[in-house]
């Protein structure tokens, strides 16, 4: 983006799912494997403003972990992460819902142009935890 004096204001508002089903067993992982894109930043970068979990089925409490990759990082780096807790699927629960505590409205993730953030969980679920965020690109 070049640099000037007229202010960026939100082009477009964005939300996107991804279901991660495999581990990724190390939180320094060297690989992509595992792992799942979710949010890729927009010309003129993006703000993330939203980031959640949920199990599709029973689940043992789960790290999850975010990763951000830049355009020039040859693998990605863990930024943040949160505990999913155990959670037995009934009809009668409600699903719980685990947000990422650091990032919100008032203090999203800036995030330049051709950033990758990618979502991640420390223990397999077949089923599926879900990881929605949602974000604005400038």
């Amino acid at each position: 983006m070049a640099v000037s004096n007229v202010p960026l204001y939100v082009q477009n508002y964005r939300t996107k799912s991804a279901v991660v089903t495999a581990a990724v067993p190390v939180t320094q992982a060297t690989v992509v494997a595992g792992m799942l894109a979710l949010v890729t930043a927009g010309v003129n970068g993006s703000l993330v403003t939203k980031l959640i979990a949920l199990p599709r089925a029973t689940v043992t409490a789960s790290g999850l972990m975010l990763w951000l990759k830049k355009p020039t990082d040859v693998v990605p780096y863990l930024i943040d992460s949160e505990l999913m807790a155990a959670y037995t699927q009934a009809a009668t629960t409600a699903v719980p819902e685990t947000a990422f505590g650091n990032i919100s409205p008032a203090a999203p993730i800036r995030l330049e142009a051709g950033d990758i953030l990618y979502v991640g969980s420390e223990v397999a679920l077949a089923a599926g935890i879900v990881f929605t965020a949602e974000w604005s690109d400038l």
